[in-house]
């Protein structure tokens, strides 16, 4: 069961940290994308803090955000929630491209985080908060949601019991609730954690996949192995791409995805690359830092799962005002007369912005 007063241990200045970054609710202002186009669904499966951290995870989800859906009273609190009579249900708002994940594959991954017949109660929690819902804004997903739960159906002797209605109204979570496991990786969740890898590349990109162990080992350095597996950090000054500024992208050693653009590189005089932002949001994800006494916000690679740096906001303002501190050991520079012939041609128009 959550216990409540784990939370009494939030870093407050951490949770402001996490909110600056744009690892929590909204988009950073700098991403291009047009919300217009993407697609909401809301998904109530337990405790909404495994739910939201498993479908973050997926390629094409672009926010998640938990909160309270379908109750009886305006606002309510979490401690309202816990009184197991406002109608309210723990759920994950998820707002994801449609041009790079479909709502059938949403719930298909859904449905493995849950038992279908299980009424009022996921895991150790129990109560109607904790019942399981898919509650839709669109009226044309309806027969998508219908027809999943139809076939889920026949995998079971027992009825399926989700609950599946129309969004009549959602109210977010307190921000201690918001991203939490990223917050505080080992708290309560009753997801099991292999399912986070499974839905990590679910749907990844066929042209990028992390490589197993054994393959990382030989064909990364010791240093790379150490940094991008290890949560290494490398000597400033004394790294590959610290006063690299020729026009070219920067990619994953691991995967080879690109990240960052060289347009968005500058100096800050820390001795690492420095980026105002990556090429795109969901390419990256955030998790908070606490080793060596200090309060930080680290980035890793989404489909490598390679850590990569952290992100501060003392970058330049007109920039955006964030500051992505990458170790060159995590990535590959391609200077831009060799994009072509490495395969990275669909990304040379980022060099003309």
């Amino acid at each position: 069961m959550k216990n409540i007063s784990i939370i009494v241990i939030v870093l407050i200045g951490s949770l402001t940290i996490a909110n600056m970054f744009g690892f929590t609710n909204n988009l950073n202002a700098q991403e291009t994308k047009n919300m217009k186009d993407m697609k909401e669904i809301y998904f109530a499966g337990g405790c909404f803090w495994g739910t939201e951290h498993f479908m973050k995870q997926i390629n094409g989800v672009i926010t998640t955000q938990v909160g309270y859906a379908n109750g009886n009273i305006p606002n309510p609190t979490y401690q309202q929630v816990c009184m197991d009579d406002t109608g309210f249900a723990e759920t994950v708002k998820v707002t994801y491209d449609p041009q790079q994940v479909d709502l059938k594959l949403l719930l298909e991954l859904y449905f493995k985080t849950i038992d279908p017949t299980s009424m009022n109660r996921q895991g150790g929690d129990q109560g109607t908060q904790y019942r399981t819902g898919i509650y839709y804004k669109d009226e044309s997903d309806l027969i998508i949601i219908q027809t999943a739960v139809e076939s889920l159906a026949k995998k079971y002797l027992k009825p399926i019991v989700i609950e599946i209605k129309p969004l009549e109204n959602f109210y977010p979570a307190e921000d201690y609730h918001q991203d939490y496991l990223d917050k505080n990786p080992g708290g309560y969740c009753h997801i099991n954690p292999e399912l986070f890898e499974l839905a990590r590349t679910a749907n990844a990109s066929t042209a990028y996949k992390k490589p197993d162990d054994a393959t990382l080992r030989k064909k990364l350095t010791d240093e790379q192995y150490a940094v991008t597996q290890e949560n290494a950090t490398e000597l400033p000054f004394h790294n590959e791409y610290w006063d690299e500024f020729r026009e070219g992208i920067y990619v994953d050693i691991t995967t080879g995805e690109p990240l960052f653009v060289s347009t968005d590189k500058f100096e800050s005089g820390c001795g690492w690359p420095s980026f105002s932002k990556p090429i795109k949001e969901e390419l990256i994800k955030g998790n908070l830092d606490t080793s060596h006494g200090m309060t930080r916000m680290g980035v890793r690679s989404k489909i490598g799962d390679a850590h990569l740096g952290h992100v501060f906001t003392d970058g330049p303002t007109e920039k955006g005002g964030l500051r992505y501190c990458i170790n060159s050991a995590s990535l590959r520079f391609i200077p831009k007369e060799k994009m072509k012939e490495e395969g990275y041609s669909d990304y040379l128009y980022l060099l003309d912005k």
